[in-house]
């Protein structure tokens, strides 16, 4: 969740520091913090709060300064605070992390009883003040740094200023994303390639269990063991893309408004000469013949994308498809094939969510296949993958998820009609017929941000209800539990998401007139029975919107107001379309509100932490 950066090299370093921060912002943070070197000194500043307050603290901090490390934190032990922010120091150390301690409580009673005095309630501080204690036993950076990281349980990336190394900086990883820039007398590291992909040609990707140090001319690594590794570079091949507003008023509202564009480019990259690109969707790289079951593992917004996969990997493929929450996956032991028969998919627009990340290692080491989509080249979900299928949807700056939840869509779609075709599942004939409707999608999208006119105009009866509902049928609902998410992530009010049949089995007994509910309700197979449950609604008064098409004349007559929609016949790509209503509206009642669209309080864009 936090994001870590740090530089080392003839320029300002303070600067290039905070510009670091400033492209992790998308992470989500509460605080934020520098520390810098001149002359063997340290110089520290933090702020609680947005970036722009720690830069108005800049000038307090050494412009000549030739090494400098930086923090942005996100809450998990000890609130938003000054003094709970990063860097955290003890007498010979200066540290930012990324992580949790899991023994941290153990460890602080340890040097409480010690003596050891404490300033704040992270846990982090519990590492600098370990750190503090084996540093003063020989005065060895690099032993020190090993025997302080053997008292730890948990995940960590760390860097590590010490005391009378005035020129380099210390780094250590465990189970959290850490990545070295190497550039020309100069040297980065970062939470991710972000902090640097604009400066440095050349990356190193620390793997768990590694250490390592850099200064201006040099980078060493070893492992936990105190043993030499070799330097493996990659070479960066990434630029970060558009991470302007161009005069939208916020990163959300100009994300959906890319998704044509987005579904229109991932098209012309996913199909080659009329077909689909099986290289590029990822199928070259896995055994199909060995598969005999999938899981697709995910969060939040990508977990729903998977449950919408299974809609239509299973009736394509002939497997069968379980969909997991990642944080749960490997804690119910999972049934899992060895020798490569279960395939296992993470989604993740960040690629380095960490429950995902886990369970793909469990996975893994269970002998399972791994394919991955996400958004992120050399993202740890990336490497750790046998194969991947990059998104390639652009930055994704909204802490809810627009453009790249659509793009996941697209893309399990697209994958699953791949792996139909080399297993021979899928005809010439429906190939063609499935590509033909693919290349009218941009334009139907672009259609669907007409849906913006209509909820500008409906939200005032709407935006002050405590609660909403939303209800959907087959591919509607995950939708459906997409529109809920959506909402309650960015404008603060509860809202559940069923599918429609199973409101009378319980959550009908919240509807009366005072509950709005949004149902997602195209005219597909499932479009009786949907009329029939919007009528169960509003034989108990309660509110509804519906979402579909604009000439849907028994939509119309049941549902208080209609958000339109274009309709197809292709069910992956009306659920793409039926997604845009649903983004509007919650983006448009969160402004109502005033709340912070882009940066929602408590939640981060990629949670790096269990």
């Amino acid at each position: 969740m936090c994001g870590i950066v740090g530089y080392v090299g003839p320029r300002n370093a303070v600067q290039l520091v905070f510009d670091g921060l400033k492209k992790l912002e998308y992470r989500g943070y509460d605080s934020a913090g520098i520390a810098a070197i001149k002359n063997g000194q340290v110089y520290l500043e933090k702020e609680k709060g947005k970036l722009v307050n720690l830069g108005a603290k800049l000038d307090q901090l050494p412009s000549e300064s030739q090494l400098a490390v930086g923090h942005t934190r996100w809450a998990t032990h000890g609130g938003p605070s000054q003094v709970n922010a990063h860097p955290h120091q003890s007498e010979g150390v200066t540290i930012v992390h990324n992580g949790i301690i899991e023994n941290y409580d153990t460890l602080k009673s340890e040097l409480k009883a010690q003596g050891v005095e404490f300033n704040s309630d992270t846990d982090t501080e519990v590492i600098a003040h370990v750190l503090s204690q084996e540093y003063a036993k020989d005065s060895s950076p690099q032993k020190a740094l090993l025997r302080g990281i053997a008292r730890l349980n948990g995940a960590y990336a760390l860097g590590v200023l010490f005391s009378g190394q005035a020129d380099t900086i210390f780094l250590a990883k465990e189970g959290s994303p850490l990545v070295i820039g190497v550039g020309q007398d100069e040297n980065y590291f970062g939470s991710d390639i972000t902090t640097f992909a604009e400066v440095a040609k050349q990356a190193i990707f620390l793997n768990d269990g590694e250490c390592a140090s850099i200064s201006a001319k040099e980078v060493r690594l070893w492992d936990f063991s105190g043993a030499e590794l070799k330097h493996h570079y990659t070479s960066i091949n990434w630029t970060p893309g558009s991470a302007e507003k161009h005069g939208y008023r916020h990163y959300m509202l100009k994300e959906i408004h890319e998704q044509p564009s987005v579904i229109s480019h991932s098209i012309e990259h996913f199909l080659k000469d009329g077909k689909l690109n099986e290289e590029a969707l990822g199928i070259t790289k896995l055994d199909l013949d060995k598969i005999q079951d999938i899981n697709i593992v995910a969060c939040g917004t990508a977990f729903i994308a998977g449950l919408l996969g299974k809609y239509f990997i299973e009736p394509l493929t002939g497997l069968p498809v379980n969909v997991d929450l990642a944080s749960e996956f490997r804690y119910r032991n999972p049934h899992m094939l060895d020798e490569g028969r279960t395939l296992v998919i993470a989604v993740s627009q960040s690629g380095e969510t960490a429950d995902t990340l886990a369970s793909l290692k469990h996975a893994k080491e269970a002998g399972c296949q791994i394919f991955s989509v996400c958004n992120v080249e050399y993202s740890s979900i990336d490497r750790i993958s046998d194969s991947t299928l990059l998104m390639n949807a652009g930055p994704e700056i909204g802490v809810a998820s627009t453009k790249a939840f659509t793009s996941q869509i697209l893309c399990l779609y697209l994958w699953a009609n791949a792996f139909a075709k080399q297993i021979g599942k899928l005809s010439p004939e429906q190939e063609n017929q499935m590509t033909q409707e693919l290349h009218s999608l941009p334009v139907h999208i672009d259609l669907a941000m007409n849906s913006e006119d209509k909820v500008k105009t409906i939200i005032n009866d709407y935006y002050e209800s405590p609660n909403f509902l939303y209800i959907g049928r087959g591919p509607s609902y995950p939708i459906a539990l997409e529109g809920a998410l959506k909402l309650k992530e960015i404008s603060y009010i509860h809202a559940e998401g069923y599918a429609s049949g199973e409101l009378k089995h319980g959550p009908i007994a919240l509807v009366d007139r005072h509950m709005p509910i949004v149902a997602i309700a195209p005219q597909d197979e499932y479009h009786d029975k949907s009329i029939s449950n919007i009528e169960e609604v509003r034989a108990r008064e309660g509110m509804v919107i519906g979402i579909g098409h604009d000439k849907d004349d028994k939509l119309q007559a049941v549902c208080n107001d209609v958000i339109p929609c274009p309709q197809v016949n292709n069910p992956a790509f009306q659920a793409i379309l039926s997604s845009i209503p649903i983004q509007f509206l919650a983006y448009h009642i969160a402004v109502k509100r005033g709340t912070d669209v882009d940066q929602p309080r408590n939640l981060a864009k990629s949670v790096t932490v269990e």
